[in-house]
Formats: structure tokens, C-alpha cells, sequence
């Protein structure tokens, strides 16, 4: 049997580091858990990329708004078009379940923007913008609306749209015609807590919301009632933190493993990752290990498809680092060399098909 082959793309910023490619391209050796430079794309401040479920398209956000990529049979980028989100630059974006609309997530000017996905993977028109509104508690950073994520519920029906300066989740019913939203909830969190990411398990009924200013995950399960409107009940919180760790820590990452057997995050400050083991059938999450990752600010980190291995992309330190991971023994050790890399935001593994 031919053995999976996977590439894996990581987002960077280019402003600062006199380089023009913003999207590195990675061969993954599974078996040695590293990663090789494999190709570089050409674009400005990629913050966030996203694939399209039906695996064909990558997406970016740039600083001139989106751009979309064919993915070639090697894992090459091959660019479709770019799209402006009328305002400014974006950080965070993803797509519907059907690939019809694109939702990108403003954090400096607290807009959530959908655009129009054309059958060839290519973006169309802005179909809506929907600014936040409101005041928060902390002055520094909080005192108004900042999404930092979009993410649509796996039946398809809901966008929630994690507000970080708000301390909430804003729900949305997606009319698949028009492309357009409307508020049906909000999913309220602690005050100055800062809901960062979100990701829902493999059935769609439990929702994980990690937090950056509290340090934690809040768990729900979500349902339908009656009515049509959606329903999150809190059934979990856990802290991505050790009960000793380093004071003005912020969380960062939310990954699932790609079997959705295990959640990791991250943690600023403190410089840890943090694993989960998840209930298959409650979904409640159970703490592994929370340990240091040899880098300043780990923006993401991701187990390796195999859940052998893992990455963490330090944007302070400029690197990427490797770790065998043992579950058993609750244990990561470093593999290997830091891998240099300019201000690393988020990375994706990808299988190649055959």
C-alpha cells in the first residue's frame, strides 16, 4: 500500500522581514515527524489560510483583502484571484460547508465580511458586512469589538463569530441564497476573558471556545430546539495552563487532531503547548501535559497527522520547533533542530491525493 503523503502550509507576516512570500509550502516526513521546504508563495501578510472542505482551494487573507489558490496535485499553490473585503486587513477566514461563501473575520475594525465562492474556487462579490458593536471592560485592548474567528456550525446553518473585545460568541443564520446573516444568539463568556478560537467536533455537537485572557476552554454542546434556534449548553471549563506557570500568560492555538481524538493549544508567556484527550462520547476534555516548546509566543501548534509528533510556531523567535509526543508517558521531547521561519501565524497539514 502506497503510504499517505501529506504538505503542510504555513501563513506568515512579510511586513518587517524584507520578504515577499507570505505562504511557505512543506513536504511532511510522518515517520520523522520534520517538515522540509518544499515551494514559497508570493503574497503580503498572510495572517490566516483556510482550505475548502471539498479540499480543492486554499484561502488567504492579505493585506489587500483575500486571495484564493487552486491546490495543485503536489501541494503547490497555483493562484485563482484576490478579492477586497472593503476594509481592513483580515485575521481570520473560512468557508461554508458547501464552499459557497467565504467569512472573514476583521480584528482591527470588529467586521465580519462574506463573500461569494464561485464553483471554480474563485471569490466573488461581498454578499454581507456586519460590524460589532459595543464596549468592553479593559481599556488597554478590549474597550471595543475585535474578532479574531468565523467558523460555521457542521450542519451548516450557524456562523459563530468569536468577539475577543466583547467576550462573546455572536451567532448567525446563514441565508445560503442571498449570502447573508442574521443574529440568532449570543454565547456570552466570563468578562475580560477574551474568546480567541473555536472548532466543533467531528459530529458538530460539542463546540470547544478557547480563551486568551483567562487562559482557558470552555466547552458546550450545541443542538437545535424546537424553534429552529440554536441551543449551546455549557458542560466544561479547563484551563490550558499548569497550576505553576508564567504570570501574563495568554492562550493562543486551538487545533483538533485529525483522528478528533485530541485537542492542543498553546499558550504565550508561559511558552507551552498544552494537549487534551477527548471523551468520544461526551466530548469533555481531559488534560495530558502542559510543557515548554523552546520558543517565544506560540502563535499555533499542531499535532502531526500521525499524533506522534508535534509543531510549534513561535512568531517571537522566528522558529519552528519539533517534539516526539508520547501520550502514554504524558511526555513531549524535543526532535531536532528549530527550522527558521519570519513571524509564523498558522499552519495546516494536508493530505495530497492520489
Amino acid at each position: 500500500m502506497e503510504k499517505e503523503k501529506y504538505v503542510a502550509y504555513v501563513s506568515t507576516y512579510t511586513s518587517g522581514n524584507k520578504s515577499s512570500f507570505g505562504i511557505k509550502i512543506y513536504d511532511v516526513d510522518l515517520e520523522a515527524g520534520r517538515l522540509y521546504e518544499k515551494d514559497q508563495v508570493e503574497i503580503t501578510n498572510s495572517s490566516y489560510v483556510t482550505i475548502s472542505h471539498n479540499e480543492k482551494y486554499l484561502y488567504s487573507i492579505t493585506d489587500f483583502g483575500v486571495e484564493s489558490y487552486k491546490i495543485l496535485k503536489d501541494g503547490g499553490l497555483s493562484v485563482i484571484n484576490h478579492a477586497s473585503i472593503n476594509g481592513m486587513r483580515g485575521c481570520y477566514l473560512s468557508t461554508d460547508y458547501e464552499d459557497k461563501f467565504l467569512f472573514v473575520a476583521g480584528y482591527h475594525d470588529a467586521k465580519v465580511t462574506v463573500l461569494r465562492v464561485r464553483e471554480d474556487g474563485s471569490i466573488g462579490e461581498i454578499t454581507d458586512e456586519i460590524f460589532h458593536k459595543g464596549l468592553g471592560s479593559i481599556a488597554e485592548r478590549t474597550f471595543r469589538p475585535h474578532i479574531n474567528c468565523v467558523k460555521m456550525t457542521r450542519d451548516n446553518k450557524f456562523l459563530c463569530a468569536a468577539d475577543l473585545g466583547m467576550d462573546h460568541v455572536i451567532v448567525y443564520e446563514l441565508n445560503h441564497l442571498n449570502g447573508r446573516l442574521r443574529q440568532v444568539d449570543i454565547i456570552r463568556s466570563e468578562l475580560e476573558s477574551a474568546p480567541r478560537h473555536l472548532k466543533f467536533s467531528r459530529d458538530g455537537k460539542i463546540v470547544y471556545i478557547v480563551h486568551e485572557l483567562k487562559n482557558y476552554i470552555d466547552v458546550y454542546r450545541y443542538s437545535i430546539d424546537e424553534h429552529g434556534i440554536p441551543v449551546f449548553d455549557k458542560i466544561q471549563n479547563i484551563s490550558t495552563l499548569n497550576t505553576y506557570h508564567a504570570g501574563g500568560s495568554a492562550a493562543s492555538a486551538l487545533n483538533l487532531s485529525e483522528d478528533f481524538k485530541y485537542l492542543c493549544s498553546s499558550n504565550a508567556g508561559d511558552n507551552s503547548v498544552v494537549l487534551y484527550s477527548i471523551d468520544q462520547k461526551t466530548g469533555l476534555l481531559s488534560k495530558i501535559l502542559c510543557l515548554p516548546i523552546s520558543g517565544d509566543y506560540p502563535k499555533d501548534a499542531a499535532l502531526f497527522p500521525d499524533n506522534k509528533h508535534l509543531v510549534s510556531l513561535n512568531h517571537e523567535t522566528n522558529t519552528m520547533t519539533f517534539f516526539n509526543v508520547d501520550m502514554e508517558k504524558k511526555t513531549i521531547v524535543m526532535n531536532g533542530k528549530a527550522i527558521p521561519v519570519a513571524q509564523p501565524n498558522c499552519i495546516i497539514f494536508y493530505k495530497l491525493r492520489s
